[in-house]
């Protein structure tokens, strides 16, 4: 099976497209090596995908017929990421959301309430 399409089936990425590009831009790794979206995947392959500021790493247990339901996705990969890399990634992710100033981009739902409250509506 092509990896774009294992991604896609796996539920990686909305589209099989998406999964594509990715490749394209070499943040899918098969077996530490860089690759095109049509390399193949077998049982047994680890699996690295960039998701900054880490790389999240799968190992590939079963190949899936066609796209699956969430449920079934520890069935078919295992993930095989340390824990130093997750909470590294969830410290970013916390850094980034603490990082929005008020009044800035798109009102909250508390900010667009206080401005309802503000015109009388």
């Amino acid at each position: 099976m092509r990896i774009d399409k294992f991604l896609w089936c796996i539920r990686l990425f909305k589209s099989r497209s998406l999964a594509t590009e990715a490749c394209q831009k070499e943040r899918v790794k098969l077996n530490d090596r860089e690759v095109k979206p049509s390399a193949e995947v077998s049982i047994g392959d680890r699996m690295a995908l960039r998701e900054p500021p880490i790389w999240r790493v799968f190992e590939i247990i079963r190949m899936p017929s066609t796209r699956m339901g969430a449920k079934l996705v520890p069935d078919h990969v295992k993930e095989v990421t340390s824990w130093e890399d997750l909470e590294r990634q969830e410290l970013a992710r916390k850094v980034k959301a603490d990082g929005r100033d008020p009044g800035t981009g798109r009102p909250t739902k508390q900010d667009r309430r206080a401005m309802e409250r503000y015109k009388g509506e």
